[in-house]
């Protein structure tokens, strides 16, 4: 009897533990879910500041059209971050851009694209930012956006126009990869929410998915599967490949915010889930822009700068880099090479047969030659420097950039593109303004106009109604 009654005791303490090992292995695969599905969507990108930030403490600087907006500590901090957010309040902050105190998010964060997140995917991302990552006790950088943009209230109203917040749904017509890229393009990935063009309030140009936008100084290119506008020309495994490495021989390199993308999301997805995507926005609807003749990656050739400029001024001449051509020798060939087919390993790419040189919109051009090149993926870093403020190499003003730029585009690019002065400042300071944002100083005083139009109004209806009456 004594020992039947402590096998049984031994049964129930093993079994005990049993349950809790895996109660513990479960959980941890949980854990392990959410993280794949924080880096699917790419949260650390934004919720993290550069240079030294802590992983999504907040603090990191998106300027908008509308101002500049502050991403905010989404570590389980209870003061500063969300740790004392139930679930429910997480989802609806990200699918619906809610905040607990019932406050409304600006679309920078995009919960346009989450709102097709799965039930399981939610569940497993609150789980990870509750259990799989350490607290920052760091508080947050108020956004303060002008008038009326300050007003988030308004954002409800721009909800109800642009947030479709339909569950995705797979298409039974379709394959199972081309179901998981359409999750990952719409949805987590939000590759929507840049590649999509936006209308006058901000809203995505739905007739127009993937067509191509501007986010910030920066162009988030056509990725539809146009063979002339878009990525129709590209095959699987170099889409596979520029989506892992950020770049691709004789057709692109990632830069900006797609730089930052692949090095905080993309390069740690699975080559299955990478592949979903790629051939998703190989079967996706094309979308042509009619002024575009032939694809981005097949301009240009080699054009050796040196040629051109032998002779030129007697070899103790000063002031002599005063063209895009002198610019370009000066700067850029010691690296992209004096024809422009860049260097041995292409780190340093072509400047021919790139899609940064042959599109119809030179921003990012422009931009790379501004803000420079920042990518590490794996232990490769990618470097180019800035030349815009605050350059170590030697800061250019804005008709210099205008000029080097022009020069690789008659040489390497698209020659029917112009680059002036003021298109570099326009980007130099962020980029292109909206109508919306432009009508902003405007908008206060026209308000009040309107308040006292309407009160003289009701005293003069008020008066007339008096003398009727008398």
């Amino acid at each position: 009897m004594k020992k039947l009654l402590t096998a049984c005791l031994l049964s129930a303490a093993f079994g005990g533990f049993a349950a809790s090992a895996m109660a513990d292995d479960t959980q941890a695969a949980l854990i392990h879910q959410g993280q794949d599905v924080a880096t699917a969507a790419d949260c650390q990108a934004c919720h993290t500041a550069p240079e030294g930030g802590k992983p999504f403490a907040g603090g990191y600087e998106i300027h908008s059209p509308m101002g500049t907006i502050y991403t905010t500590n989404i570590t389980p901090s209870k003061q500063f971050g969300i740790g004392n957010y139930t679930e429910e309040q997480f989802i609806r902050a990200v699918r619906e851009g809610v905040r607990p105190d019932g406050a409304n998010l600006y679309p920078a964060m995009p919960y346009t694209s989450y709102s097709h997140m799965s039930d399981a995917d939610m569940h497993a991302l609150y789980v990870y930012f509750q259990q799989g990552v350490k607290p920052v006790e760091q508080p947050n950088v108020e956004t303060a956006l002008p008038f009326p943009f300050n007003m988030r209230i308004a954002m409800a109203g721009w909800n109800m126009m642009y947030l479709d917040s339909t569950p995705f749904k797979p298409d039974p017509s379709k394959s199972e990869q081309w179901n998981r890229g359409a999750y990952l393009v719409n949805g987590a990935g939000h590759c929507d929410t840049c590649h999509t063009p936006r209308n006058l309030m901000m809203g995505s140009v739905t007739d127009k998915p993937l067509a191509g936008g501007m986010v910030g100084p920066w162009y988030a290119p056509n990725i539809s599967s146009d063979p002339v506008s878009g990525i129709g020309n590209w095959s699987q495994a170099q889409l596979v490949e520029y989506l892992k490495t950020g770049r691709t021989a004789g057709k692109n390199q990632a830069a900006g915010g797609m730089a930052e993308a692949v090095q905080n999301s993309l390069q740690y997805m699975s080559d299955t889930d990478l592949n979903a995507i790629a051939f998703y926005l190989k079967n996706s609807t094309p979308v042509r822009d009619p002024r575009d003749t032939q694809a981005a990656d097949t301009f240009g050739k080699p054009v050796n700068v040196e040629e051109g400029l032998r002779g030129a001024h007697p070899y103790n001449a000063n002031k002599t880099i005063d063209n895009g051509a002198a610019l370009f020798s000066g700067y850029c060939a010691s690296c992209h090479q004096p024809d422009g087919s860049g260097s041995e390993n292409q780190a340093y790419p072509s400047l021919f047969n790139n899609t940064a040189t042959g599109m119809g919109n030179a921003s990012n051009l422009i931009s790379a030659i501004l803000y420079g090149v920042d990518r590490q993926v794996g232990d490769h870093h990618v470097l180019m420097p800035k030349f815009g403020v605050g350059s170590y190499v030697g800061q250019l003003d804005d008709q210099q950039i205008a000029d080097i730029s022009n020069y690789v585009l008659k040489n390497y690019g698209n020659a029917a593109i112009q680059v002036s002065a003021q298109d570099v400042a326009v980007l130099r300071a962020g980029g292109p303004v909206t109508l919306l944002a432009k009508l902003q100083p405007f908008m206060a005083p026209a308000m009040v106009a309107g308040v006292i139009i309407l009160l003289v109004l009701i005293f003069w209806l008020g008066r007339k109604r008096k003398t009727k009456a008398a």
